[in-house]
């Protein structure tokens, strides 16, 4: 039904209105990429804790890392903000995070809207619904048509870096919630965490648009692919291209948070890599003569950055990941 309207104008034409990273039309040689994502539970946590200035950091995060894996530099975004009920405070604090956001992408916040629905929007928290409130943002970025990265380029002897994250970013709250937050408080401390459980829980997703833009504006440095770690996890590599295996053969053991999860849920370790990024926040799909320059690029800009699997050979898009010693399949 979303690809009839495809073709209710004829001036620009789309590209991709689905199934990728951001929907892209083509208008010249430039391309807009367009990108809409929420925060999701991760809300319930901020009204726990009482604290709405960094959920605003993740708003942004959660757009621009998608649309960035297409090579598109985000030029403008809007929020939408949902509230329980009129609130100041809370709009103020929630738009400081996403004045922090998009300062660290050089980007402008060019509108919004904010709407009172108390019928919808309920009191997550049990406190007061004064405080309850959802939080969505949409970005548009622009990028030359030859220097889009869709995956297409991606073949077998390719590496995959992964870069690491801050945390659980956005995704997986749901689960999370439900093991740690029937067991501990947000004020809790835990085994094998520095903070405590809802300090954890509200770290920010990071931003890696600053090395990566960086990277694909050197010309001797190639990018066949990028992927940004959310909910499905590393089966997000199948969207890249259908038509090779990707072998993670070398993700990280769970630790911290992650670590925390599995062992107070009993969750299976394949069931972790499938829900969570397990340390893993952005997937590059590189040529093996670009891995050393693009590996010294994300430590200039502090971030970690590790060989996590190849591309092994032509296949259907499955995503394969050892796991204790055991080969599991983690794309549907």
């Amino acid at each position: 039904m979303i690809s009839l309207t495809h073709n209710f104008q004829s001036n620009w034409k789309v590209i991709s209105g689905f199934g990728h990273y951001a929907g892209l039309i083509k208008m010249g040689n430039k391309v807009l990429a367009l990108h809409s994502d929420g925060v999701g539970t991760k809300v319930i946590v901020a009204q726990l804790m009482d604290r709405f200035d960094t959920v605003g950091i993740d708003c942004v995060a959660m757009n621009v890392n998608d649309v960035i894996c297409v090579g598109a530099q985000p030029i403008g975004f809007v929020d939408y903000i949902a509230l329980g009920s009129a609130n100041q405070y809370l709009v103020k604090q929630i738009i400081k995070g996403l004045v922090n956001g998009s300062r660290q992408c050089n980007m402008a916040i060019v509108g919004g809207e904010t709407a009172i629905v108390p019928d919808i929007i309920r009191d997550c928290s049990k406190k007061n619904i004064k405080n309850s409130f959802d939080l969505v943002g949409m970005v548009l970025g622009i990028v030359e048509r030859s220097k889009l990265i869709l995956g297409d380029k991606i073949r077998t002897g390719d590496i995959i870096l992964g870069i690491e994250s801050s945390g659980l970013h956005s995704n997986g709250y749901t689960l999370a919630r439900k093991v740690l937050l029937t067991k501990y408080s947000v004020d809790d401390k835990a085994k094998n965490i520095v903070h405590t459980v809802g300090e954890e829980l509200l770290i920010p997703t990071r931003l890696y648009i600053r090395p990566v833009m960086e990277i694909l504006n050197q010309r001797k440095i190639s990018v066949h692919g990028l992927a940004h770690i959310t909910g499905g996890s590393f089966s997000k590599l199948t969207r890249l291209n259908r038509n090779v295996r990707y072998n993670l053969d070398n993700l990280p053991v769970a630790e911290g948070i992650f670590k925390l999860i599995q062992n107070d849920g009993h969750i299976a370790a394949k069931e972790m890599y499938k829900t969570f990024n397990m340390g893993i926040g952005l997937c590059m799909v590189i040529p093996k003569t670009s891995c050393d320059r693009i590996i010294s690029i994300f430590e200039k800009h502090n971030m970690k950055c590790r060989r996590v699997g190849i591309v092994d050979r032509k296949g259907d898009g499955k995503v394969i990941a050892k796991i204790n010693n055991k080969n599991e399949i983690l794309s549907e």
